[in-house]
């Protein structure tokens, strides 16, 4: 009898399977031999997929030299991707964290503490219906999903939510309290890949520069390059005051960003925030080499071609599959709504050798390594097709041998006529 692997952990991840040993390419690997095609990259993390030759190197030769050191020194990978992504951003200044929790949480201090300066009472922050900021009280606060804060009421003072896309609802709250910040993931990740209009963003940017509120976009999910451009608010042309990265940044290690416009962290000062492992020279060193990948006009022009692929082969499986009712996104960032419960297929396509994401509103995630194939596509695509014949539109499982039978029985009268 198996050892029950969940009984290791606080119970917060429902975990299923042989553990993981390796990854190449494209494909994990579990313990008993199986082999996955991952369309999910470690929630959108592993860009490159895994054992990408540039990145190996990279740990090979930061890895001998320097894994740690303090921020109270420079280090060189720091600087290298502290300008870098200077360089490729609108920002005049960078924030190294771990993770995309800490980069939110890092934003609205950043906000709170040039709203305290002009009053103190701009300190309230807007976010949008269903959108996903993180777990840590901060970032917990601004996210405005109530299934987050059951049990962990009271969540801090200060947070107002808006319906997302809706200006005239945002425009009415606004007006109600001094804001510091509005805070907005221009496509949502985790409720179902939903895109804020042009429209709806040129609004806020307006709105934002008109009272002195910080426009801050939420792109660890959406950025560096998944939408087929480096940056999700290169799609609307609306520049944010503050952008907050994360996932694939360190090239699958821990690293979170802040990048901001100088007028949006001037009066920052030593001590009023700071990190022990935030920017580590390894994670760095890796994000440097990714950045520079993923940046190159023919890689993200691939990008943009492999998700119009996929988005055509998903449709057009949606014309054959009722239980499909929306195929969108951008890029490699594609959400599936389907009419039934999405977290028994997620279960059912792993156990036919795909791993997918669940996502809010019925939707799973087709978020895979930005170096995919066609072929890989195809197999992907075929995996999910043969799964879904698997379901009813009711969610239930459909007998399998049954549905053979069937099958065979018309293949067989078709011949005949």
């Amino acid at each position: 009898m198996k050892k029950d692997l969940n009984s290791l952990f606080v119970p917060v991840f429902k975990r299923t399977g042989a553990p993981f040993v390796k990854g190449k390419g494209v494909y994990l690997f579990d313990e008993d031999g199986k082999k996955y095609l991952d369309f999910g990259s470690g929630i959108a993390v592993n860009a490159l997929g895994y054992s990408y030759p540039a990145l190996e190197k990279v740990i090979k030769t930061q890895g001998a030299s320097l894994l740690h050191t303090s921020n109270l020194y420079f280090n060189k990978p720091q600087i290298e991707l502290a300008e870098l992504l200077l360089k490729k951003s609108f920002a005049d200044k960078v924030f190294f964290c771990n993770s995309g929790t800490e980069a939110n949480e890092a934003a609205i201090k950043f906000a709170r503490k040039r709203g305290n300066l002009i009053s103190s009472d701009k300190y309230h922050i807007l976010s949008f219906t269903d959108c996903f900021h993180g777990r840590t009280y901060g970032a917990l606060s601004a996210t405005a999903q109530p299934v987050f804060h059951q049990g962990f009421e009271p969540i801090l003072d200060g947070f107002h939510y808006a319906p997302f896309n809706d200006m005239e609802k945002t425009k009415e709250i606004l007006s109600q309290h001094q804001f510091a910040a509005i805070f907005i993931e221009p496509i949502q990740g985790e409720s179902g890949v939903n895109s804020a209009t042009a429209e709806f963003l040129r609004f806020l940017r307006e709105y934002a520069d008109k009272f002195e509120i910080l426009l801050i976009f939420d792109e660890i999910q959406c950025g560096m390059a998944r939408t087929g451009h480096l940056w999700g608010y290169e799609l609307f042309n609306v520049i944010p005051d503050i952008m907050t990265l994360a996932k694939p940044v360190g090239g699958g290690l821990p690293l979170g960003v802040v990048l901001c416009k100088e007028t949006a962290v001037e009066k920052m000062a030593v001590g009023d925030h700071g990190t022990t492992f935030g920017g580590n020279p390894l994670a760095c060193s890796l994000g440097f080499e990714l950045l520079k990948i993923v940046s190159d006009k023919s890689f993200l022009k691939e990008v943009r071609r492999l998700g119009q692929y996929l988005k055509k082969k998903l449709n057009t499986l949606k014309e054959t599959i009722p239980c499909i009712e929306e195929v969108r996104g951008t890029g490699l960032f594609v959400g599936v709504q389907l009419s039934i419960d999405p977290l028994p297929v997620v279960a059912k396509c792993k156990d036919n050798g795909l791993l997918l994401i669940k996502a809010g509103h019925h939707t799973i995630r087709f978020i895979p390594p930005l170096v995919i194939t066609d072929n890989d596509i195809d197999k992907a695509v075929s995996i999910f097709e043969k799964t879904l014949s698997e379901f009813s539109c009711t969610g239930e499982m459909v007998d399998t041998e049954v549905k053979s039978d069937v099958k065979k029985k018309s293949t067989l009268r078709k011949n005949k006529n």
